[in-house]
């Protein structure tokens, strides 16, 4: 017969231990060696064992002095045991967090009735035209989704009919099972968790206590929205179930691109065109905004391409906060590929006039110019 190790050692802690620091050694081990952690090996099955006979033994105040005076021998020829005789609702106790609970363990409580659950969040995506950013509009959302039953509010149960306890569970809900002295549980087959059953379930839901819908509804968009940003319509996603609250319904916002304008923040920018001499000379320039107002744009005497001239306050609305961006006009020469022959023998003239060499350019001459746009 195979000469027993000693317990302290077993478990791997001080003949001085305490019995926090012995419940802790053993389970580390009894996690290690456990069989269903170690299907078919036999090994870690008698380690196992060999580690539960140690707590039983080192655990209890009378056996672990007899065995401290005593040793293997402490309760006579037969020693303290193999393991198999330990107090369960101890180790229950100790390891339901991991083994799934014991009889020490709190019983769930007794349903009547499903657990409400919250409906789902759902996504919608929205595209939509700069100028109806920059305005704001209304569309029309349609989308299928889950409704509350109207026929029986709900509950999922017949009118005039009521829920039972599930046999199998009790109403717990839970399944325990017990494998040795560990327990686990399972969601319960019958009733799908709820601790519940619906002997006459709705006519119109089959006891789902919702259906599914397709609706249309008018969103507002406010000015100013940009690319990219959502809207969250509150209750507008699926109901919930068994009269749980419903989920929101989120549209994501797409804003297409524009040919004549770009938005940049809260600034609502254009490429204006004019002009050589209107560049030169300086003008007031009547143009449309996004939303087809009119506006009035001066073009500073001696204008560059390229420059930036703002109109405060004519851009978009700001969604955070108070007041709009600016609308930006963006100068741009437009230069004519076609002269008439009147108006080319005007612009040899006044390149004449003003020289052709490239120092001239710093004082406005045509050679600066075209070297610029058409070199």
């Amino acid at each position: 017969m195979a000469t027993k190790r000693d317990y302290y050692e077993v478990l791997g802690v001080p003949k001085n231990a305490s019995l926090k620091d012995i419940k802790a050694a053993y389970r580390k081990l009894a996690l290690q060696y456990h069989p269903d952690r170690n299907p078919d090996d036999k090994k870690a099955e008698e380690k196992f064992k060999e580690a539960t006979e140690a707590y039983e033994v080192v655990s209890d105040e009378k056996k672990r002095a007899q065995y401290d005076q005593f040793g293997h021998a402490g309760a006579g020829a037969g020693g303290f045991g193999n393991g198999q005789d330990m107090n369960m609702d101890n180790i229950f106790d100790m390891f339901g967090d991991i083994f799934g609970g014991g009889q020490q363990q709190k019983q769930r409580q007794k349903r009547t009735a499903p657990i409400p659950k919250q409906g789902h969040d759902l996504t919608k995506d929205l595209a939509i035209t700069l100028e109806e950013a920059f305005t704001g509009t209304t569309k029309e959302i349609t989308y299928h989704h889950f409704v509350t039953c109207t026929e029986c509010s709900g509950k999922g149960a017949r009118k005039g009919s009521s829920f039972v306890s599930c046999e199998h569970c009790h109403g717990a809900g839970q399944v325990n099972y017990r494998q040795g002295f560990f327990t686990y549980a399972q969601t319960c087959p019958d009733c799908n968790g709820e601790g519940v059953t619906i002997p006459n379930p709705c006519s119109v839901c089959k006891g789902q206590s919702r259906v599914q819908k397709y609706e249309t509804f008018t969103l507002t968009i406010p000015q100013g929205i940009y690319d990219g940003a959502e809207l969250r319509v509150a209750g507008k996603g699926d109901a919930g179930v068994y009269q749980g609250p419903s989920g929101d319904l989120f549209i994501k916002v797409k804003i297409m691109p524009d040919k004549r304008f770009t938005r940049v923040g809260d600034d609502l920018e254009a490429i204006l065109k004019v002009t050589y001499p209107q560049l030169v000379f300086g003008c007031q320039i009547e143009v449309n905004s996004l939303d087809g107002s009119k506006e009035t744009v001066k073009i500073p005497k001696g204008c560059p391409v390229g420059e930036r001239v703002t109109m405060t306050g004519k851009g978009f609305h700001k969604l955070r906060g108070k007041g709009r961006g600016n609308f930006i006009i963006i100068t741009q020469c437009d230069i004519p590929k076609k002269l008439s022959a009147d108006a080319h023998a005007k612009l040899e003239e006044y390149s004449a006039i003003i020289g052709t060499s490239i120092d001239d350019a710093s004082s406005g001459g045509i050679a600066g110019f075209f070297k610029k746009f058409l070199g």
